[in-house]
C-alpha cells in the first residue's frame, strides 16, 4: 500500500507515453527540421532529438532513427538488413552489447516517449503479458491507453 501511495504521489510525465506503428515511427526519422527525432531499441521508443548531430539528417546514426533498430545496435551495423526488430540468430556477445547500450546509453540519456505495438502487442493482436515499461514508476496502461 505505501509503494501505491508512493507511485500516485509522483508528477505525471511530461507526455504521455505513446504506442508506435511501424509507419508513425518512420515519421520521425530526423528528415524533417523541427521535428523530434525517435528512435526504438527493444520495442522501447526513445527520443534522441538532443542528438540530433548523431540522429539527424546527415548524421553518422540517421540510419537507425524512425524505426526499431535492436539488430543493428546489438551487431553495431548500420546495415539496412539489420535495421530492424528481430533478433533471431544473435551471439551471447552481441546480446550483452545490446542490454548494455540499452541501458547504459539509450535509457541513461534519453527520455522514453513509447513503445512499439510488436513490443506490447502479440502478431494477432492480443496483449504481450511480457510486456514490461523500463522506467516508467508512473506508468499505468489504463491511464496511457
Amino acid at each position: 500500500a505505501a509503494a501505491e501511495r508512493e507511485l500516485r504521489l509522483r508528477p505525471p510525465a511530461e507526455a504521455p507515453v505513446r504506442l508506435f506503428t511501424e509507419p508513425e515511427l518512420a515519421r520521425y526519422d530526423g528528415q524533417e527540421e523541427g521535428q523530434p527525432i525517435y528512435l526504438a531499441v527493444k520495442g522501447v521508443v526513445f527520443d534522441v532529438t538532443s542528438g540530433k548531430e548523431f540522429y539527424g539528417k546527415g548524421a553518422p546514426y540517421n540510419a537507425l532513427a524512425g524505426k526499431d533498430s535492436t539488430r543493428g545496435v546489438a551487431k553495431m551495423s548500420l546495415d539496412p538488413a539489420d535495421l530492424t526488430h528481430d533478433i533471431t540468430g544473435l551471439t551471447e556477445e552481441e546480446l550483452k552489447s545490446l542490454d548494455d547500450i540499452f541501458n547504459n546509453v539509450y535509457k541513461a540519456k534519453y527520455p522514453i516517449v513509447g513503445y512499439t505495438s510488436r513490443r506490447i502487442l502479440n502478431e494477432d493482436g492480443s496483449p504481450n503479458l511480457d510486456f514490461k515499461p523500463e522506467d516508467q514508476p508512473h506508468f499505468n496502461i489504463r491511464d496511457e491507453f
